[in-house]
């Protein structure tokens, strides 16, 4: 596609301003003159070719475009007899460059908006800009339209008329009719005919099939006195203050980002908002990058105004802020679970009169292929090790699920519920004792070795990129911990969680109703500084289990050991209890924090399960752990499915209940 500038006017009514340049050469802001802009916009929309018509000051005008060095080839066609006709001669001077082409055609003297440019190179048919929103002007172009296309153009035309401005699109076959009788008017002997409007002869052509493109109340109007340049140059001013703001939570900046940037940036001054670490972890997934990091890659992206953090996916506070003139996204979140963020942008836009600007969103394989890369990093021992405390971090509160197999471990990654233009999902997974060995069909008295344990984290982490918490029951020997330690530390394992018991275990489910021995303080306090001991990473994380409650040794007690414990290197402290009343985890919470604010907290909510997560978090609990959910619903619809089958004599009643196995399919990636 080429542009064709038309120059070669004398600009007479400008006075004093085209005594000794060419009129397109008129400053109309501080950094740019009419043409300069033109250019500008041309050279950013990638339009490469241009073809210029020249009149007076023609030499000036070449060595201006050339000194402005911009990524554009100009062809200057100068019209030797400028003072006697009409721009209809120099397009027809000009004729030999232009046939064939889809053109983008404009008068030297308009002065348009970036994203009335945008709409009119983007547009698929060809077109002119007219505005419904204008009163008809006494002495310029107006367009008979008719079906939403232009019948005629012209200054005498009143009726089913619109205000129009020389900004066209013309597709080769539609500029090719308007070339033919531009030729034909300049070639008939007819000395009038040079003289006339171009779209004397567009107007003669029977079957023309030009759309309008309505620029409403948008910049797009010609130069042609001082006051149409005050006019112009107060309305650039104003548009130039305009704000633009985005929101990213990309740690990977693409092609993609950076086109949609491209296009922000036309609209104004762009704002753009970067998620917190803690929203990105809770709607996508762990950011490769901190916040920090990705902040400072937008800040050196060229064009962009301002950097600034959005804590929450809602865009609310930002926007109640700032005030942007516009909010730019991409069309995907008209639908689905992001379409609440979009109506409250759009409710909060409409309170101040801002405008919600949605570009097509660029889903492109190798958009995918890079997200899949990073999650293909994520699951990599040294890349997953160290997500946990930095997701504690992060969030104040994480939350993990427990997984016994290569599927529960999917099922663990991949569950998601959207709710109120968010998402939630699971932060690590939870690798229980208890159901390893269940799914094993042996007791939860430390029978299954450690070797079968860790083929199931294997299992597991073959298959997903979360953090992964080891149920290590009492941590068995000293001697024999610090290299759990450093086979769970190798394996990428986030953390390890052992209790402070000793002799044969028994599932703390069973408390006092079986004999179950405490370790000492002291004993318990040198296997956690041997197990710190033989870590290789500040990564990895021991967290020591407090089952003094369990064992009804009191609050006291569990204080004590816990303060004791982290004294000893415990990055984190578990306490537990059987009662469904949460008042004495809660009592734990409270008093540990009155003493210790930094190290985490974890709970186990098996009994006390009516407390909400937020609240926990607000109680100062970091870590909660759904510790035996996903086996105690899977066994009974297992075995209702065989009851069902042997009741029946048949498998046609169980299939109700059986989730087709294409969607288990689905869950199992391919790679």
């Amino acid at each position: 596609m080429k542009a064709l500038i038309l120059n070669s006017g004398l600009g007479s009514r400008m006075g004093v301003l085209t005594d000794e340049r060419p009129k397109c050469m008129t400053a109309i802001t501080s950094k740019d003159t009419i043409l300069s802009r033109q250019l500008r916009l041309l050279a950013d929309g990638g339009i490469k070719e241009v073809v210029m018509t020249t009149g007076a000051f023609s030499g000036l005008l070449v060595s201006y475009c050339r000194s402005l060095d911009l990524p554009l080839n100009i062809t200057f066609v100068k019209n030797p007899v400028f003072d006697k006709t009409n721009y209809i001669y120099s397009i027809y001077c000009a004729r030999e460059y232009l046939r064939d082409e889809d053109i983008i055609l404009m008068h030297g003297d308009l002065v348009f908006e970036n994203t009335v440019f945008d709409d009119v190179a983007a547009s698929e048919a060809s077109c002119m800009t007219v505005s419904s929103a204008l009163d008809l002007p006494e002495k310029d172009f107006k367009a008979v339209v008719a079906d939403g296309r232009v019948q005629k153009v012209g200054i005498e035309f009143f009726n089913d008329a619109m205000a129009a401005q020389p900004l066209y699109k013309l597709l080769k076959d539609d500029w090719n009719k308007w070339l033919d009788a531009i030729i034909a008017y300049c070639e008939s002997g007819d000395e009038a005919k040079k003289k006339c409007y171009a779209e004397n002869a567009l107007n003669e052509i029977a079957d023309k099939n030009i759309t309008v493109l309505d620029f409403e109340k948008r910049l797009c109007a010609e130069i042609d006195t001082p006051e149409d340049l005050a006019v112009v140059s107060a309305k650039l001013k104003e548009i130039g203050n305009r704000t633009v703001y985005m929101c990213f939570s990309t740690d990977m900046i693409h092609s993609g980002h950076i086109a949609i940037i491209k296009k922000a940036k036309r609209l104004g001054r762009l704002i753009i908002g970067v998620l917190s670490d803690e929203a990105v972890c809770s709607y996508k997934r762990f950011p490769l990058l901190p916040f920090s990091e990705r902040k400072a890659i937008f800040e050196n992206i060229s064009g962009v105004w301002k950097v600034v953090e959005q804590k929450e996916l809602s865009y609310k506070a930002n926007l109640e802020q700032f005030r942007p003139d516009y909010v730019v996204h991409g069309d995907d979140w008209r639908e689905g679970f992001q379409k609440p963020i979009r109506d409250e942008v759009s409710s909060v836009l409409a309170s101040y009169g801002g405008q919600l600007v949605e570009f097509p969103y660029s889903n492109d394989e190798k958009y995918r292929e890079l997200e899949n890369r990073a999650r293909s990093d994520m699951s990599m021992p040294d890349m997953r090790r160290g997500r946990l405390r930095k997701a504690i971090a992060m969030k104040g509160i994480i939350t993990a699920i427990e997984a016994h197999s290569g599927l529960t471990g999917l099922i663990a990654e991949n569950t998601v519920v959207y709710q109120d233009g968010g998402a939630r999902q699971f932060d690590a997974m939870w690798v229980s004792s208890l159901c390893d060995s269940t799914a094993k069909g042996k007791p939860d008295i430390e029978l299954v070795d450690m070797t079968s344990r860790f083929r199931t984290i294997d299992d597991i982490m073959e298959v997903t990129t979360k953090p992964v918490i080891f149920d290590g029951d009492t941590g068995g020997l000293t001697e024999h911990f610090v290299y759990t330690v450093r086979t769970l530390e190798r394996m990428g394992v986030s953390m390890v969680i052992i209790e402070d018991k000793t002799g044969l275990k028994k599932n703390s489910l069973f408390g006092t109703e079986v004999k179950q021995t405490q370790a000492s303080i002291p004993d318990f306090c040198e296997k956690i500084r041997a197990g710190k001991r033989a870590q290789k990473t500040a990564d990895f994380m021991i967290c020591a289990r407090i089952e003094s409650l369990i064992l009804e040794k009191g609050m006291d007690d569990a204080l004590e050991r816990a303060f004791a414990f982290t004294d000893a290197g415990a990055d984190a402290v578990m306490i537990h209890s059987r009662k469904t009343d949460p008042a004495e985890i809660f009592e734990f919470v409270e008093k540990f924090r009155e003493k210790d604010n930094e190290t985490p907290v974890v709970v186990v909510p098996s009994s006390f399960n009516t407390v909400r997560e937020e609240e926990f978090k607000e109680r100062g609990v970091n870590v909660v752990i759904y510790a035996n959910q996903l086996t105690r619903t899977g066994f009974p619809a297992m075995q209702n499915a065989a009851k069902l089958i042997l009741e029946n004599h048949r498998a046609k009643e169980c299939d109700d209940i059986c989730m087709p196995f294409r969607d288990i399919i689905r869950l199992i990636p391919e790679e």
